[in-house]
Protein backbone atom coordinates (compact mmCIF):
# COMPACT_ATOMS: atom_id res chain seq x y z
CA UNK A 1 0.00 0.00 0.00
CA UNK A 2 0.97 3.66 -0.59
CA UNK A 3 2.83 5.29 2.08
CA UNK A 4 0.84 8.44 1.04
CA UNK A 5 -2.65 6.77 1.63
CA UNK A 6 -4.28 8.45 4.25
CA UNK A 7 -5.80 6.56 7.09
CA UNK A 8 -9.24 6.40 8.34
CA UNK A 9 -9.30 8.67 10.67
CA UNK A 10 -7.89 11.46 8.21
CA UNK A 11 -9.98 10.56 5.30
CA UNK A 12 -13.05 11.03 8.13
CA UNK A 13 -11.77 14.06 9.68
CA UNK A 14 -11.14 15.54 6.02
CA UNK A 15 -15.03 14.38 5.10
CA UNK A 16 -16.34 16.45 8.20
CA UNK A 17 -13.92 19.66 6.75
CA UNK A 18 -16.28 19.61 3.49
CA UNK A 19 -19.26 19.05 5.50
CA UNK A 20 -18.74 22.20 7.51
CA UNK A 21 -18.23 24.02 4.56
CA UNK A 22 -21.19 23.26 2.34
CA UNK A 23 -22.97 24.42 6.04
CA UNK A 24 -20.69 27.61 5.50
CA UNK A 25 -21.85 28.31 2.44
CA UNK A 26 -25.95 27.29 3.13
CA UNK A 27 -26.02 29.48 6.19
CA UNK A 28 -24.49 32.62 4.03
CA UNK A 29 -27.50 32.05 1.86
CA UNK A 30 -30.13 31.65 4.63
CA UNK A 31 -32.75 34.27 3.45
CA UNK A 32 -31.37 34.50 0.36
CA UNK A 33 -34.48 35.66 -1.80
CA UNK A 34 -33.09 35.89 -5.53
CA UNK A 35 -33.84 32.58 -7.73
CA UNK A 36 -29.47 32.17 -8.10
CA UNK A 37 -29.62 32.18 -4.92
CA UNK A 38 -32.33 29.75 -3.87
CA UNK A 39 -31.28 27.69 -6.68
CA UNK A 40 -27.49 27.51 -5.11
CA UNK A 41 -28.82 26.79 -1.86
CA UNK A 42 -30.93 23.74 -2.99
CA UNK A 43 -27.57 22.17 -5.33
CA UNK A 44 -25.43 22.51 -1.64
CA UNK A 45 -27.99 20.70 -0.08
CA UNK A 46 -27.88 17.94 -1.99
CA UNK A 47 -24.52 18.02 -1.66
CA UNK A 48 -24.12 17.76 1.48
CA UNK A 49 -26.97 15.03 1.41
CA UNK A 50 -24.98 12.69 -0.92
CA UNK A 51 -21.49 13.10 1.00
CA UNK A 52 -23.31 12.77 4.21
CA UNK A 53 -25.36 9.16 2.86
CA UNK A 54 -21.49 8.08 1.46
CA UNK A 55 -19.92 9.21 4.60
CA UNK A 56 -22.55 7.52 6.74
CA UNK A 57 -22.79 4.16 4.92
CA UNK A 58 -18.92 3.77 4.85
CA UNK A 59 -18.58 4.31 8.67
CA UNK A 60 -21.41 1.96 9.26
CA UNK A 61 -20.39 -0.61 7.13
CA UNK A 62 -16.40 -0.59 7.31
CA UNK A 63 -15.43 1.33 10.62
CA UNK A 64 -18.16 1.03 13.57
CA UNK A 65 -17.89 -2.62 13.32
CA UNK A 66 -14.75 -2.18 13.79
CA UNK A 67 -14.71 0.32 16.67
CA UNK A 68 -17.45 -2.00 18.00
CA UNK A 69 -14.65 -4.94 17.72
CA UNK A 70 -11.56 -3.19 19.03
CA UNK A 71 -12.90 -0.13 20.99
CA UNK A 72 -16.29 -0.06 22.35
CA UNK A 73 -19.39 -0.78 21.62
CA UNK A 74 -21.34 1.70 23.30
CA UNK A 75 -19.32 4.08 21.22
CA UNK A 76 -20.45 2.31 17.78
CA UNK A 77 -23.89 2.40 18.72
CA UNK A 78 -24.23 6.06 19.94
CA UNK A 79 -22.39 6.86 16.54
CA UNK A 80 -25.59 4.62 14.93
CA UNK A 81 -28.39 6.14 16.83
CA UNK A 82 -26.93 9.76 15.54
CA UNK A 83 -26.88 8.47 12.32
CA UNK A 84 -30.01 7.22 12.03
CA UNK A 85 -31.72 10.85 13.57
CA UNK A 86 -29.79 12.75 10.90
CA UNK A 87 -30.67 10.16 8.03
CA UNK A 88 -34.59 10.96 9.29
CA UNK A 89 -33.90 14.95 9.04
CA UNK A 90 -32.15 14.10 5.64
CA UNK A 91 -35.45 12.13 4.27
CA UNK A 92 -37.83 15.09 5.25
CA UNK A 93 -35.20 17.81 4.28
CA UNK A 94 -34.97 15.89 0.50
CA UNK A 95 -38.55 16.65 -0.05
CA UNK A 96 -38.51 20.54 0.78
CA UNK A 97 -37.49 23.13 -1.29
CA UNK A 98 -35.95 26.27 -0.01
CA UNK A 99 -39.13 28.21 -0.82
CA UNK A 100 -41.03 25.53 1.58
CA UNK A 101 -41.60 26.75 5.31
CA UNK A 102 -40.08 24.15 6.75
CA UNK A 103 -36.89 23.93 5.11
CA UNK A 104 -34.56 26.24 6.96
CA UNK A 105 -36.10 24.62 10.61
CA UNK A 106 -34.94 21.20 8.94
CA UNK A 107 -31.46 22.70 7.99
CA UNK A 108 -30.78 24.16 10.94
CA UNK A 109 -32.10 20.83 12.58
CA UNK A 110 -29.21 18.72 10.56
CA UNK A 111 -26.58 20.99 10.62
CA UNK A 112 -26.99 20.40 14.72
CA UNK A 113 -27.23 16.87 14.40
CA UNK A 114 -23.91 16.32 12.59
CA UNK A 115 -22.17 19.20 14.51
CA UNK A 116 -22.91 17.31 17.27
CA UNK A 117 -21.69 13.56 15.80
CA UNK A 118 -18.74 15.44 14.30
CA UNK A 119 -17.83 16.40 18.03
CA UNK A 120 -18.15 13.10 19.50
CA UNK A 121 -16.29 11.50 16.99
CA UNK A 122 -13.23 14.04 17.18
CA UNK A 123 -13.25 14.47 20.64
CA UNK A 124 -13.89 11.04 21.51
CA UNK A 125 -13.98 7.93 19.05
CA UNK A 126 -10.65 8.86 16.90
CA UNK A 127 -8.90 9.02 20.14
CA UNK A 128 -9.82 5.96 20.98
CA UNK A 129 -9.55 4.47 17.60
CA UNK A 130 -5.86 5.80 17.52
CA UNK A 131 -4.94 4.33 20.86
CA UNK A 132 -6.11 0.67 20.13
CA UNK A 133 -5.83 0.69 16.45
CA UNK A 134 -2.20 -0.01 14.94
CA UNK A 135 -1.81 2.58 12.30
CA UNK A 136 -1.22 0.61 9.14
CA UNK A 137 -4.80 -1.17 10.32
CA UNK A 138 -5.99 2.43 10.02
CA UNK A 139 -4.37 3.33 6.78
CA UNK A 140 -5.98 -0.19 5.37
CA UNK A 141 -9.46 0.70 6.43
CA UNK A 142 -9.06 4.40 5.25
CA UNK A 143 -8.46 2.84 1.61
CA UNK A 144 -11.26 0.76 1.71
CA UNK A 145 -13.67 3.97 3.15
CA UNK A 146 -12.49 5.91 -0.16
CA UNK A 147 -13.32 3.15 -2.64
CA UNK A 148 -16.37 2.35 -0.79
CA UNK A 149 -17.91 5.97 -0.72
CA UNK A 150 -17.24 5.61 -4.72
CA UNK A 151 -19.74 3.12 -4.75
CA UNK A 152 -22.52 3.96 -1.78
CA UNK A 153 -25.59 5.20 -1.57
CA UNK A 154 -26.23 9.34 -2.08
CA UNK A 155 -30.21 9.19 -0.67
CA UNK A 156 -31.02 8.54 2.85
CA UNK A 157 -32.74 5.64 3.52
CA UNK A 158 -34.10 5.67 6.78
CA UNK A 159 -36.21 2.73 6.91
CA UNK A 160 -32.75 0.68 6.03
CA UNK A 161 -31.13 -0.68 9.28
CA UNK A 162 -28.15 1.20 9.91
CA UNK A 163 -26.02 -2.42 10.62
CA UNK A 164 -23.35 -3.58 8.01
CA UNK A 165 -25.07 -6.12 6.35
CA UNK A 166 -28.59 -4.43 5.56
CA UNK A 167 -26.72 -1.51 4.62
CA UNK A 168 -24.85 -3.27 2.31
CA UNK A 169 -27.62 -5.21 0.68
CA UNK A 170 -29.47 -2.26 -0.25
CA UNK A 171 -26.89 -1.11 -1.88
CA UNK A 172 -27.90 -2.09 -5.47
CA UNK A 173 -28.11 -4.98 -7.77
CA UNK A 174 -26.00 -8.62 -6.66
CA UNK A 175 -22.40 -7.54 -8.45
CA UNK A 176 -22.88 -4.43 -6.70
CA UNK A 177 -23.02 -5.87 -3.30
CA UNK A 178 -20.40 -8.70 -3.78
CA UNK A 179 -17.82 -5.75 -4.60
CA UNK A 180 -18.79 -4.06 -1.14
CA UNK A 181 -18.80 -7.39 0.55
CA UNK A 182 -15.86 -7.96 -0.36
CA UNK A 183 -14.40 -4.56 0.47
CA UNK A 184 -15.79 -4.88 3.62
CA UNK A 185 -14.28 -8.20 4.88
CA UNK A 186 -10.87 -7.62 2.48
CA UNK A 187 -11.62 -10.48 0.90
CA UNK A 188 -9.65 -10.52 -2.38
CA UNK A 189 -7.84 -7.09 -1.62
CA UNK A 190 -3.47 -7.48 -1.77
CA UNK A 191 -3.21 -6.85 2.67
Amino acid sequence: MAEQQRDVIEVLEHDHREVEQMFGELESLRGASTDEAKSRRKEVTDQVTIELVRHSVAEEVLVYPKVEDKVSAEEAEHARKEHAEAEQTLKRLEKLDPDDSGFDDELATLMGEIRHHIEDEESEMFADMRRVIDHDELRTLGARVEAFKKVAPTRPHPRVSNEPLPRTAAGGPASLFDRMRDLATGRGSDD
